[in-house]
């Protein structure tokens, strides 16, 4: 397998892969090498036909802080051109995992705010750690969750996405399951036992059948289009370049309240 820098893959006998997010000391935030490996993984593993199942996971205490600071940071100061282009790799990245025509199980073993929560939305089944938490925390820092936004739509429905998608607060494992983020909550002790329950049912399935279900569940549940995608990169693009996104980003680094923020 392919030897990445963010990520750390480990296959199983059974064609079992679990690619873990591997920048703990950053809590696992996606920045552009990240965002890169991730979509090269996917379409590796979605073309090797002895990949049966794939977990999707995290080292350390998060399993992903959504994007990096410093990597959102240099998009406000980049040119148009430089812009568009991160903001369609993210997008891209996504779409590739949501694609993936096999089973990806999240293993969801901390945190997830933002981009994590985007990563969880892409999975076919999360399990989380009852301990984790998790949040749309995008409009603290002036920002919108864009090229997120239809997969975490598509996995909570709208009625569920709009009790947390623009108020930024933190919640727990069992409202992510009332949301419908996650499946099932469960014990940090038995994370694995519950992630090694949702695979084992795939490993007497027909790979090209899970395959063409899973497009089909897609299709059928109203495919993400490139409309759709088009629109939110340029909402992100628009935030980027907004007056409060600079302000939150700068708040962030200089460890104070944004002007909108109580108390200010």
């Amino acid at each position: 397998m392919t030897a990445y820098d963010t990520l750390e893959l480990e296959r199983d006998a059974r064609g079992v892969v679990t690619v873990a997010l591997s920048r703990p000391e950053k809590h696992n935030a996606m920045d552009a090498t990240m965002i890169g490996e991730l979509h090269h993984c996917a379409e590796a593993l979605g073309a090797d036909p002895e990949v049966r199942v794939v977990v999707l996971t995290g080292q350390g205490r998060s399993f992903c802080a959504g994007g990096d600071l410093g990597w959102m940071r240099a998009q406000m100061t980049a040119d148009a051109a430089t812009r568009a282009r991160e903001a369609r790799a993210l997008a891209e990245m996504l779409g590739a995992w949501n694609r993936l025509p096999k089973p990806v199980i999240g293993r969801i073993q901390g945190q997830a705010f933002g981009g994590g929560v985007g990563l969880m939305s892409v999975c076919d089944v999360a399990i989380g750690s009852a301990s984790a938490r998790f949040g749309l925390t995008e409009t603290r820092l002036g920002l919108i969750p864009a090229t997120i936004g239809p997969y975490v739509v598509a996995r909570m429905g709208e009625a569920c996405a709009r009790r947390v998608f623009m108020s930024a607060r933190l919640f727990g494992a069992e409202e992510a399951v009332a949301l419908g983020l996650l499946a099932r909550a469960v014990p940090p002790e038995d994370l694995d036992a519950a992630i090694e329950a949702e695979v084992t049912p795939y490993l007497a399935t027909a790979p090209g059948a899970v395959a063409e279900a899973k497009a089909l569940a897609l299709t059928l549940g109203g495919a993400v289009s490139t409309a759709q995608i088009d629109a939110t990169i340029d909402a992100l693009i628009a935030r980027w370049e907004s007056d409060e996104a600079q302000e939150g980003i700068d708040a962030f680094f200089a460890k104070r309240k944004p002007r909108w923020a109580e108390g200010n």
